[in-house]
């Protein structure tokens, strides 16, 4: 079967290659119907990752968030039509030390739009415990960004394992797409605790409906603590909101960072020391957390409501001119998922 994969191979400039796939072997072959723009996605697309490293990715296609019909699968596992979301980390190997390390931190683990092609394709040939079946009602333009709500829910179960058990009181600071997502899920998964929510923007902090309370980061009482602390900045804004976090927890309690930063990022280590605080990173997710995920959205339906609200532009998608409009109307948002409806092309 011949496959066109949509491959970039310099910063804003994508090009066809076509591939061949062998329908007898064991993969699934899932036709891409919604895919969701990540910041990683964008920093490969403008070019603002360091020059070695697109050396080194490029060509390749982008994007890891993404949902899509199953087309063929030769032992009928999977049913053509059905729905599925499309797992981007795969292992190579099986951990020799059990299941200590997580699948996505095995160093030997490949990820989709990070070292080999995501879901930018006609067709997608992908092994079968990448895929799960999705609700088939569920709204697709919040399914196509299961990804990074497993991100999510990824950190929180990690969370819920190295925390200790006060949990009167937990922040978490940003208030883009992360932050929204992570909160939502908290909220959801931690409903007895107190959830603050920090942020620059009052509109954005707006959204946050179903959080105890609200700040903006440069007005936040001298008097409030928390136990535990997510941060979901990333970027420059990540050392402010790392040192707010030490400032305002009470000892002893945990931080959790989720936001990517291209720099080092310089922290109060004197404080971490003094309060005796535990600093843990996520990044990425595995099968498991999907099918957390999923389960939640079955369970919580409400969740599904909540995440439509950061469903931002919506592109249909037939042309490599396309794919460019989605991604610049993307890169002019701050907030919000820039989702591609991914319809048969015009090559």
């Amino acid at each position: 079967m011949l496959n066109a994969v949509y491959r970039l191979v310099a910063p804003r400039r994508i090009e066809i290659e076509f591939s061949d796939i062998d329908l007898r072997n064991e993969n699934v072959i899932v036709r891409p119907t919604y895919l969701s723009i990540c910041n990683a996605d964008q920093r490969y697309y403008q070019g603002t990752r360091g020059e070695e490293v697109l050396k080194e990715k490029l060509p390749m296609a982008l994007i890891h968030e993404g949902i899509g019909e199953v087309l063929h699968d030769s032992k009928g596992e999977f049913k053509p039509g059905e729905l599925v979301v499309m797992i981007p980390n795969t292992p190579e190997e099986l951990n020799e030390d059990g299941q200590i390390i997580g699948e996505n931190y095995r160093r030997t683990s490949k990820f989709r739009a990070s070292g080999f092609d995501g879901f930018m394709q006609d067709v997608v040939e992908i092994r079968r415990d990448r895929i799960l079946r999705l609700p088939p009602d569920i709204d697709r333009h919040v399914a196509a960004f299961t990804e990074i709500v497993s991100v999510s829910v990824h950190a929180l179960s990690r969370f819920d394992k190295i925390a200790h058990e006060r949990r009167d009181a937990v922040g978490i600071w940003g208030d883009g797409n992360l932050g929204f997502i992570t909160a939502l899920f908290f909220h959801v998964m931690f409903p007895d605790t107190k959830l603050y929510v920090f942020g620059l923007n009052r509109d954005k902090l707006s959204d946050f409906s179903f959080a105890d309370d609200t700040f903006l980061v440069n007005k936040i009482p001298e008097s409030l603590k928390i136990d535990h602390g997510f941060e979901c900045v990333g970027g420059e804004g990540a050392p402010k909101a790392i040192n707010q976090i030490i400032d305002y927890i009470n000892p002893e309690g945990t931080i959790s960072i989720l936001g990517v930063s291209e720099n080092p990022v310089a922290i109060n280590t004197r404080m971490i020391l003094e309060k005796g605080l535990r600093v843990f990173g996520s990044s990425r997710s595995g099968r498991a957390d999907f099918m957390k995920t999923i389960e939640l959205y079955k369970s919580h339906p409400e969740l599904v409501d909540y995440l439509k609200n950061i469903v931002g532009a919506v592109v249909k998608v037939r042309t490599i001119d396309d794919m460019k409009r989605a991604f610049e109307l993307d890169s002019q948002t701050n907030f919000g998922k820039t989702i591609m409806e991914w319809m048969h092309f015009d090559k």
